[in-house]
Order: structure tokens, then C-alpha cells, then sequence
């Protein structure tokens, strides 16, 4: 078994146990996530390609972590992870990428992500369930970090925090490259009915 397909059996019974944990149909989890039933019955069959976007929708929507849902189980007390191990999930236009690093575990888990953002380069990201909270800290270079359309400027060193809930972007700024360390902190238990 290639190290593709065991990820996608990871992410099957991963998802197929998160949304039996949360009492919801395949035709429920498809309406709340807005993803079709076939790709849902598709990738808990181990099948298929489900993008990032599709991933963390159904994360928000199974209140879990994006990497509880493509993770198997944690292997001793501390975990080193090598972020050139971690696939990106996602690319950018101009060589841009974002790797999710690892979760914490625990009622209220916490994903810790590396960004990597070019100038001009920009991720929008749809609003996630209420009570998530993201934070961006610039390592080097800046960014403008777009919160329900305002723009606010973060530069190296400057960490800026923000309720998830509202629609949201991430845009490389300046004339060279921007590094980031992106968390985002999810609130305990499974999100509520839509």
C-alpha cells in the first residue's frame, strides 16, 4: 500500500467515525458541510481526492481538527515533527504553501500550521464554526490579514489573533517572502445543528 492510499483509509475511518460519534447521516453531514453525498460515500471509501476547502468544511462541520480527521493514532508523550515530512495542503499560484504541523489533543485541540506566503499571493478562507479562533504570527516578512474585509497589516514579529466565524484571507505583502506561524484553536465538542 502506497503512502497515498493509506492516508485516504486514515481519512475514511477518521471521517466515518467522527460523523458516527456526531449521530449524522451521510445526506446531513453533505447538506451541513455543503459536499455532495458521492463524495462523501467516495471518501469513506477510501476513494477520491478531496481538496483542502473540502476537508476543513467537514472538520468545522464534525467539530474536529483538520488533522484529527487525516491522523492515526498518536504515537508516545512528545511528538518532533519535520515540517519537509508534511505534505502541503496547500499551494499558491506563486510558490506559496501551507503545511498543518500537528494538533494537540484533548477536548479543545489546537492545530499548529506553517504558512508560507509570496508577495501578492493571497488564501482566502471561508468562515469556520463559531468559537474558533485563529491566531497569525509573522516570522518574517509581513502580511495583510483580511477579516470580514478590513485589512490589517501584520509585520515580522507582530502576532494578530481573530474570531474564525467571519470570512477571512491571508495575502503575502511587501517585496519578499512571508513566513508565518498560524494557529487555530477549536472550541470543544461537535458543532451544533445548522
Amino acid at each position: 500500500m502506497t503512502g497515498t492510499e493509506a492516508a485516504l483509509r486514515t481519512l475514511a475511518q477518521n471521517v466515518r467515525a467522527a460523523r458516527t460519534r456526531a449521530g449524522l447521516s451521510l445526506d446531513e453531514l453533505g447538506r451541513r458541510a455543503k459536499v455532495s453525498k458521492g463524495a462523501l460515500v467516495g471518501l469513506e471509501k477510501a476513494q477520491g481526492n478531496p481538496n483542502f476547502a473540502t476537508l476543513v468544511r467537514l472538520a468545522d462541520t464534525l467539530g474536529v481538527s483538520v488533522s484529527a480527521l487525516m491522523e492515526g493514532p498518536a504515537e508516545g508523550r512528545v511528538r518532533v515533527v519535520d515540517s519537509d515530512a508534511v505534505a502541503p495542503l496547500w499551494a499558491g499560484e506563486k510558490g506559496g504553501e501551507a503545511r498543518l504541523m500537528l494538533t494537540t489533543q484533548g477536548p479543545a485541540p489546537v492545530e499548529v500550521w506553517r504558512w508560507r506566503l509570496e508577495p501578492g499571493e493571497e488564501y482566502p478562507s471561508h468562515p469556520h464554526q463559531a468559537g474558533v479562533v485563529e491566531t497569525v504570527s509573522v516570522t518574517a516578512g509581513r502580511m495583510t490579514l483580511v477579516v470580514d474585509g478590513t485589512e490589517h497589516a501584520v509585520e515580522a514579529g507582530q502576532t494578530a489573533a481573530f474570531d474564525g466565524d467571519a470570512p477571512h484571507a491571508y495575502r503575502g505583502s511587501g517585496d519578499r517572502t512571508c513566513h508565518l506561524i498560524m494557529t487555530v484553536h477549536i472550541p470543544p465538542g461537535p458543532a451544533s445543528p445548522a
